[in-house]
């Protein structure tokens, strides 16, 4: 993915700046922390009782892993390629005195904490830049780990924290003016407590859950067709879920060679069929975001919304 999509944002036309950030194209990464699990760690809480007794033994740690890793590049790599929004789940370590915080996808990932550090070197080398984290799935966390991870939160981005607001004022210009970079999803109640954390429902993302291409596109132009015109966000999940069965005929292939270079392809071409706006797309995830140009492919959709703009004006 080009570097030269590290300040994509701070580059947009003046007339884009003003646009509320639900109606701009913005490219996203499914399980974004996933380039990393660790095979040597007891298997996660997210998981089947009968997958954590099958992953004793080793090998099946070692698929796990091919099935897990959604994503090859780092944090800091998928920021300097252009994406913005991040799909985030968590988990504390059954067992591990404390309340620690570790991103999960079948198997552990890095700390949360070293993740947000990471996130926020970027953000203080690129100030025009915004960010999405949606903290989508928690698991064997209860308030005190809530309590622990919310204040880590606030420690890694400060000031850079935009507080919930009616979503159509959130322009790169309003942020830009309040020196805010950060817009935090949490889907717990306890977001209620803090200004900064937004509501769950304000980043619907709804999920497919097919492994047919063909499925997954008409799900994706009935879900576009159902986005609320004000008030939220939108995630457009352009991603192919195995089935238990496609992971047992492809135990060794795992997920990218089995599902996505296939099918990216004909994914990448339906990106290219949409428009930006009111009732058009907002953010597109993917897995592996560096294996076809996505963020670049996403991030142009946004000249179609300056196109509309000339055509208004000389109407």
């Amino acid at each position: 993915m080009a570097e030269s999509n590290a300040d994509w944002m701070g580059s947009l036309p003046a007339a884009l700046r003003t646009c509320p950030l639900s109606n701009l194209a913005i490219p996203g990464s499914h399980d974004s922390f996933s380039y990393w699990v660790d095979e040597k760690s007891p298997v996660g809480p997210d998981q089947a009782t009968a997958i954590k007794r099958l992953a004793k033994i080793s090998l099946v740690k070692k698929i796990m892993k091919k099935w897990s890793v959604t994503q090859n590049l780092t944090f800091k790599e998928q920021l300097e390629g252009g994406i913005r929004y991040f799909d985030l789940r968590v988990s504390s370590k059954p067992g591990e005195i404390g309340h620690e915080i570790y991103f999960i996808h079948g198997l552990f990932g890095i700390k949360v904490w070293d993740g947000l550090m990471e996130i926020n070197t970027f953000l203080d080398q690129h100030p025009k830049e915004v960010i999405f984290l949606d903290f989508n799935h928690f698991y064997a966390m209860d308030d005190g780990h809530h309590f622990f991870l919310i204040n880590r939160i606030r420690s890694a981005f400060g000031s850079k924290l935009c507080s919930v607001e009616c979503v159509e004022y959130v322009t790169l210009q309003y942020m830009w003016e309040k020196k805010h970079q950060v817009l935090i999803f949490y889907h717990y109640p306890l977001w209620r407590e803090f200004p900064f954390l937004w509501p769950g429902n304000k980043m619907p993302a709804p999920w497919a859950n097919t492994t047919n291409v063909h499925k997954l596109i008409q799900f994706l132009e009935t879900t576009l067709e159902e986005r609320s015109r004000y008030g939220t966000f939108h995630v457009s999940q352009a991603i192919l879920t195995p089935r238990v069965k496609t992971i047992a005929r492809h135990l060794v292939r795992g997920l990218k060679n089995t599902l996505v270079h296939r099918n990216l392809p004909m994914i990448l071409n339906w990106v290219k069929a949409q428009k930006p706006g009111v009732m058009g797309v907002n953010i597109i995830t993917s897995d592996f975001v560096e294996l076809v140009d996505f963020a670049a492919t996403v991030i142009a959709l946004n000249d179609l919304l300056l196109e509309e703009d000339e055509s208004t004006s000389k109407s």
